[in-house]
């Protein structure tokens, strides 16, 4: 089933290649949507595509990435806009 995922991270999670990896696996796992840093600290990402994709990266993003720490994340689960022509980090 395709969907859509709004996250924000939070703990260590910038400064740390966050969003660089984030798009890569994103990419890899073919996903698209965006990751940005906010001005608190956190890191945004929206995600679109194979919901159990989307968990599944959403996951090694928490649990994976290999200099950051994940405290917590805010995660919400939209209906699908086929909005994006790929995965690119902003800011």
């Amino acid at each position: 089933m395709r969907s859509r995922a709004h996250v924000i991270f939070y703990g260590r999670v910038q400064g740390v290649w966050f969003r660089s990896n984030t798009e890569r696996k994103a990419v890899e796992e073919g996903l698209t949507g965006w990751v940005q840093n906010l001005p608190d600290g956190s890191v945004e990402a929206l995600f679109e595509g194979d919901k159990n994709t989307i968990q599944s990266v959403i996951d090694w993003c928490q649990h994976d990435q290999p200099y950051a720490r994940v405290d917590r994340i805010e995660l919400s689960w939209h209906e699908f806009k086929d909005e994006y022509n790929g995965f690119r980090v902003l800011r």
